[in-house]
């Protein structure tokens, strides 16, 4: 059994970074348009989430027109588009106005030798390449490291001393096939915070039911943002699930990661949910 504060670590200052929106776009079985969206990202601003991903650029000129209309509102929670290791996602992101451009990079040698075709090398070059572009055009830059939990700690440690060198704060721990474990995850992010000045953001899946228990581990080995979405939707196998993490991270520690009170939270997860169908 986990017990944090026995541990002598609490849960300082945890940001929640929202992903149901960007999380739509993967699911076969949920559309939504621009009305709903723009509907759905003013409750999660209500609640008091320190970021929302709006959504993926790159997919269309529907999913651009939501990203650029919810960039638009002047929310409180910081706006970002997820991209691939490419100038062009990133210049889509860019049309949308948005405060923050998140870079998905794959790291784990399945995604990069198998799926991508490529190799380390070439996945270093295109970082430099891709954020400085988007540094250099003025925005707030984070990196989501794909498959981290499979990656070498190596290679982990690496991209995040290079990422660190090239200005950015926040690296993404993301992990993509839910085969994750608490004792891991604190291991990898731990080695990471004792090596390298950088922010850790954290995105676990739920094929195991252990998405809550590994962003608790994540924070304390030192991680300041979990990724959430509402109801743990995801296209494959859900990811962490706000209401239930906000609900432990309090009763464990006192801590509140949402505006208001838990009852207003489950409400607002009510009114998301009654959207989506």
């Amino acid at each position: 059994m986990l017990c944090f504060n026995e541990m002598g670590c609490g849960f300082m200052s945890i940001k929640i970074v929202d992903t149901t929106l960007s999380s739509f776009e993967r699911k076969a079985d949920i559309t939504l348009g621009i009305k709903e969206k723009v509907e759905i990202a003013k409750i999660i601003d209500s609640i008091g989430v320190f970021q929302i991903e709006a959504g993926i650029a790159a997919l269309g000129e529907d999913e651009k027109a939501s990203i650029k209309k919810i960039a638009k509102l002047g929310l409180k929670s910081k706006i970002s588009s997820w991209n691939r290791l490419d100038i062009d996602d990133i210049n889509e992101s860019m049309d949308c106005n948005v405060d923050i451009i998140h870079i998905s990079v794959p790291v784990s040698s399945a995604q990069i030798e198998d799926k991508l075709r490529k190799n380390k090398k070439w996945v270093l070059e295109n970082i430099e390449k891709c954020v400085r572009y988007s540094l250099d055009k003025g925005y707030e830059v984070t990196v989501g490291l794909e498959d981290a939990s499979r990656a070498e700690m190596n290679f982990l440690i690496e991209v995040c001393i290079l990422l660190h060198d090239l200005g950015v704060k926040r690296i993404r721990y993301s992990e993509n096939i839910g085969i994750l474990y608490p004792k891991r995850v604190f291991y990898q992010i731990k080695k990471i915070k004792e090596t390298v000045p950088i922010e850790v953001e954290v995105h676990t899946h739920n094929a195991f039911g252990m998405s809550i228990v590994n962003s608790l581990g994540a924070v304390k080995a030192g991680a300041e943002y979990v990724d959430c979405t509402v109801a743990g939707l995801e296209e494959k196998t859900r990811n962490c699930n706000f209401v239930e993490f906000a609900k432990i991270v309090y009763e464990l520690n006192g801590e509140k990661v949402y505006l208001n009170t838990f009852n207003d939270l489950v409400k607002n997860e009510a009114l998301i949910n009654g959207i989506i169908r």
